[in-house]
């Protein structure tokens, strides 16, 4: 698949409705689809919505292969590493490569959140990136995590989970991370199919045992890496025996017939109704709220059910919710979320060419423990707010907000001046406060925020105001960081 290759479209499975029908085109229910659909509203998110209506919005960003994404795919091209097989990346001494690949994997998602136009797939890819984890930076998928990304997450994101399962348990990523790749019929590893289990499908609330998870092991074995890099099914690896789990039941069978049933054992996992709500849960979690409303999960799971586990036609069914349109500040951002969706709200730029700007920007993330795939655990990282409460968390939000208002760091890209986010200066303190609150986070703050703002700049809101002022001049950026800093902001 080539690095700049859109997205397949995705075909809908017969039956299900051919758009998502939205009754209102408002302002304010165009910014919650904005803040909960996207990495954050931009300005031409905004307008781009307010022209095109919300449901033809919606349908385009379901159909991301159709976005003219170009400058994005061209800032892909940017990474020389990321496009290339295991294979290529092994036929080459390790001293070139070492983990550039998987830093190149870390900071495209960072740029694509950023500045993909994809932006309803860079969140779902986000999902799936933490449901069927392969932590990245590790040490054993140093060779096969950016083709883990391409090939199985991005390629499946708005397609088939069953798909997207069974790419994932052949893939050499999950083989190495898992342990399955040193799996044999002699000398079981119960890693994969115990976490196949407990995290990538069912869950560990579903009741099955511990007999069910050795089975699991016992069937998986065979799929291996070669020496070279390659993901394959070894026969001889393979335990050919009579085996049932979780009520899937595998006959004795010839080992050269065991790809076949870890493929059909895999989807029917997938399209499990138990997986279904479970999944659903997960996606109703993302785009809703921290605790989603069981009768949505259980509408999106009857999808998953009639669609055999078709991902579209479920998300459709979310958006389509009063559910979702009713969710309006119940999700708060995690660190990540916010620090993608400041750049995006200050209009950040790009680097005009190569990398070290986005090479700084990821290693911010990553140091401070918030880069995507880089949850240590195979678990994912999660997604709701009480995971993420902290001090020192909110200071490091602080501090964020204050070197992007300031374009202090890093120097490379685009930062727009903060004197230069509003067409004119407004002639009253309240008019500025209340149209940067506009601009920056896309409706009015309350009134202790907007107060707290005037009093830090220490003027009253009828005081007049202009952009002659020496303290529009010198201190607006102080002024940004702050606004930043409201809860108002932090509400995704």
């Amino acid at each position: 698949m080539s690095v700049s290759t859109p997205p397949p479209v995705t075909r809908r499975p017969r039956g299900t409705a051919p758009a998502t029908t939205l009754k209102r085109d408002d302002a304010a229910t165009q910014l919650h689809l904005l803040r909960r659909a996207t990495w954050g509203p931009t300005p031409a998110a905004v307008a781009e919505i307010a022209s095109i209506g919300t449901t033809a919005w919606l349908d385009r960003q379901l159909n991301p292969g159709g976005i003219d994404d170009a400058a994005m795919d061209a800032f892909v091209a940017r990474m020389p590493f990321y496009g290339r097989s295991p294979q290529s990346l092994r036929s080459v001494p390790y001293e070139q490569v070492q983990w550039e690949p998987m830093f190149e994997t870390g900071r495209l998602a960072l740029a694509r959140q950023v500045w993909s136009r994809r932006q309803l797939l860079e969140v779902v890819v986000d999902v799936w990136n933490n449901l069927l984890h392969v932590t990245c930076p590790s040490s054993d998928v140093w060779d096969s995590r950016a083709d883990y990304d391409r090939t199985v997450v991005r390629r499946h994101a708005l397609g088939s989970f069953p798909e997207m399962l069974v790419a994932s348990a052949k893939h050499q990523a999950m083989l190495a991370y898992l342990d399955n790749a040193s799996s044999t019929a002699a000398q079981p590893n119960e890693n994969y199919g115990r976490e196949l289990l407990e995290l990538h499908t069912v869950g560990v609330e579903a009741g099955y045992s511990e007999a069910d998870v050795k089975d699991c092991a016992r069937l998986l074995t065979g799929l291996t890496v070669t020496p070279d890099g390659s993901a394959v099914f070894d026969p001889g690896r393979h335990d050919g025996g009579a085996r049932t789990v979780y009520g899937f039941s595998v006959p004795a069978h010839a080992p050269h017939e065991g790809l076949r049933w870890i493929e059909a054992f895999l989807r029917w996992l997938a399209v499990h109704p138990v997986t279904a709500r479970r999944v659903c849960a997960r996606l109703a979690t993302r785009f809703v709220s921290d605790a989603p409303p069981a009768a949505l999960v259980d509408r999106m799971a009857g999808t998953w059910t009639a669609t055999g586990g078709q991902i579209t036609p479920v998300l459709r069914v979310l958006f389509d919710s009063a559910e979702f349109w009713a969710s309006a500040g119940q999700k708060v951002r995690t660190p990540q979320e916010d620090f993608v969706a400041t750049l995006r709200a200050l209009g950040t730029g790009m680097e005009p060419s190569g990398t070290s700007g986005i090479v700084k920007l990821y290693w911010h993330t990553l140091d401070s423990g918030h880069a995507s795939m880089s949850w240590g655990a195979p678990n994912g990282a999660p997604d709701v707010a009480a995971a993420w409460a902290s001090p020192s968390g909110t200071l490091a939000r602080w501090n964020r907000h204050m070197d992007f208002a300031a374009g202090w760091y890093p120097p490379e890209l685009r930062f727009t001046a903060a004197t230069d986010l509003l067409p004119s200066i407004p002639s009253t303190w309240g008019a500025l406060v209340d149209a940067l609150a506009l601009r920056l986070v896309g409706s009015p703050l309350s009134a202790a925020e907007r107060e707290a703002l005037l009093m830090y700049a220490n003027r009253s809101a009828g005081a007049p105001c202009s952009a002659s002022d020496p303290w529009i001049r010198n201190n607006l950026r102080y002024l940004v960081a702050l606004l930043l800093d409201t809860p108002s902001f932090t509400i995704r």
